[in-house]
């Protein structure tokens, strides 16, 4: 049995299934919402030894052509170098514009291939096949795709949205425990920013999670179904709504720049991030200290980082002036109000910036 999320977005409306089980229905999952037949699979190194025969199986199967395209594993792989030989890939796959991108993998994969395939023939469909808990419930949802540049990362990106999106949650027993603990820093995220009962519900999660490594395929509907509204509010960050979605990621992201983009993974950075977002929040947006606590010792307990000792001061700076959110190099920050209340386009004064930076490497 599968939960069925609707991404309502007019003619780019797509469907999400969440559901143990559901890779063999790739195919005919495909089949059902898209017409061509050729198709490019996009894994990485690692997923393919575990999936990629088995997803290019179910796709032959309702009759597509496949080819497949191995990149290696690791945030490094989102770079120009890759993406041309993705572009290399799909001409001798034979993509034209009736063609299909299948990204399976993690959000390195996801944004990478869609990424291809918003730029391929200026556009053709993709299909978003997430492996990862973080892929699950954040990236593989909402049509951001993109590549890092040495500068900083997703510089360089475009927003083109899946035409499916096949989240099969038997996948998620193959990750290691890292692995899915660095998801469940975006799980609370949306708790955070958008939902007090599922934050509820993940406080009384983390007293057993570590024993099971295990998340409720429920919660992760929950997650995906609020990315869903969001998008579909502002679908291009237009309103400002979409942005709520940044939480923690303004130093996150600079976190991952500074210690070398793979050191620290993306959900761990994030994590470090909102707790560095909620000091600031019950500094400027009146946050209650019981609210930020309650953030800080929930990822504690889901065994997140919550300090990066050992940063420098001037270079997670410079990186976050080259975030995506900047504007003349001021960062802007997603703020709570209380939990479950966002607020975003947040400019916190440079001294309590630094001063709740530097409060991290304790």
């Amino acid at each position: 049995m599968s939960n069925v999320i609707n991404v309502p977005l007019g003619t780019r409306s797509y469907a999400i299934h969440i559901g143990a089980g559901l890779l063999p229905q790739l195919g005919l999952l495909t089949a059902q919402a898209l017409r061509g037949r050729a198709c490019l699979l996009v894994t990485d190194s690692h997923v393919s030894q575990i999936y990629g025969e088995f997803a290019a199986a179910s796709l032959r199967a309702a009759g597509f052509s496949v080819s497949r395209a191995v990149v290696p594993a690791g945030e490094a792989s989102k770079c120009g170098e890759q993406l041309f030989a993705l572009y290399n890939a799909a001409k001798q796959a034979g993509l034209d514009r009736t063609g299909i991108v299948v990204a399976l993998g993690g959000g390195v994969v996801g944004d990478l291939a869609g990424f291809l395939a918003a730029t391929w023939l200026r556009g053709v469909a993709f299909v978003q096949v997430p492996t990862t808990l973080l892929a699950m419930v954040d990236s593989s949802v909402g049509g951001k795709t993109g590549i890092d540049l040495p500068s900083g990362k997703n510089l360089v990106g475009a927003f083109h949205q899946p035409s499916l999106v096949v989240a099969d949650l038997a996948t998620l027993e193959t990750l290691p425990p890292r692995e899915i603990r660095a998801g469940m820093a975006e799980v609370v995220k949306y708790g955070a920013i958008r939902d007090t009962q599922l934050f509820q519900a993940l406080e009384k999660l983390a007293t057993t999670f570590s024993k099971a490594w295990k998340i409720p395929s429920e919660i992760i509907a929950r997650c995906c179904a609020i990315k869903a509204d969001v998008v579909a509010n502002d679908e291009r960050e237009e309103t400002g709504l979409r942005a709520i979605l940044n939480f923690g990621h303004t130093l996150g992201h600079a976190i991952e720049k500074a210690t070398g983009y793979g050191r620290i993974l993306h959900g761990e950075a994030v994590a470090i991030g909102m707790v560095a977002a909620a000091r600031l929040s019950t500094k400027l947006t009146g946050l209650p200290d019981a609210d930020a606590t309650r953030l800080e010792a929930l990822l504690t307990k889901l065994e997140l980082p919550v300090r990066a000792p050992g940063l420098a001061w001037p270079e997670l700076r410079a990186a976050m002036k080259l975030d995506k959110k900047s504007q003349g190099g001021i960062p802007r920050f997603v703020l709570l109000k209380k939990l479950g209340e966002a607020v975003t386009g947040c400019v916190v004064p440079e001294d309590v910036l630094q001063e709740v930076a530097h409060g991290l490497g304790e």
